[in-house]
């Protein structure tokens, strides 16, 4: 059901059910809690250039685009598109799992 690349891949692989009022049944997995950001080891640092977003800054450090979560995480934001969305800024980017 989850690719391995997934972010939810280390969750269970079984998904839960949920059951509405009408019976119709509901397939989801659980959600997905981080660690704090100063957690993670830290492999490099990313400048963001003007125009970036997460999927380059990935390729560009990580070696795959389906990696910028991995980038998110390591960064502690709600939204990640404000990430990039001043060229300067430095993004830690964390040692793959």
């Amino acid at each position: 059901m989850i690719d391995s690349t997934s972010r939810y891949a280390a969750l269970s692989q079984t998904p839960l059910v949920w059951t509405d009022p009408s019976g119709r049944e509901i397939r989801y997995v659980p959600r997905r809690f981080l660690a704090p950001a100063d957690s993670y080891e830290v492999l490099a640092e990313a400048v963001v250039l003007g125009g970036d977003r997460l999927d380059l800054v990935a390729v560009r450090m990580l070696g795959s685009a389906e990696a910028w979560w991995r980038v998110a995480d390591a960064n502690e934001t709600l939204d990640p598109e404000t990430l990039t969305s001043e060229p300067g800024v430095r993004l830690r980017v964390p040692v793959p799992r």
